[in-house]
């Protein structure tokens, strides 16, 4: 059973990964980026490494995708201001 649970866990991290570099939006990725931290989290705790597992959850799913998620901002912002200079 537990072999199964690892397999499934690995299994539907594979396929968010993908689907993080399948996005075209940068904000798009950084959800489904969320979404892979949840899940590696919770590969972790299967694996029995729950230390680890708390510490991807914090970084994986947190602050990682809202460090990318305000450079988009920010970025967009900029693009934006620099049309309306023009």
């Amino acid at each position: 059973m537990a072999d199964a649970l690892i397999g499934l866990a690995l299994l539907l991290v594979a396929a968010s990964a993908t689907a993080a570099v399948a996005q075209r939006d940068p904000a798009r990725q950084a959800l489904v980026l969320s979404f892979m931290g949840v899940l590696l989290a919770a590969l972790f705790t299967v694996l029995q490494a729950p230390d680890v597992g708390l510490s991807q959850l914090a970084v994986g799913s947190a602050l990682t995708p809202l460090l990318i998620m305000l450079s988009v901002r920010k970025v967009r912002r900029r693009g934006r201001a620099k049309k309306e200079a023009k």
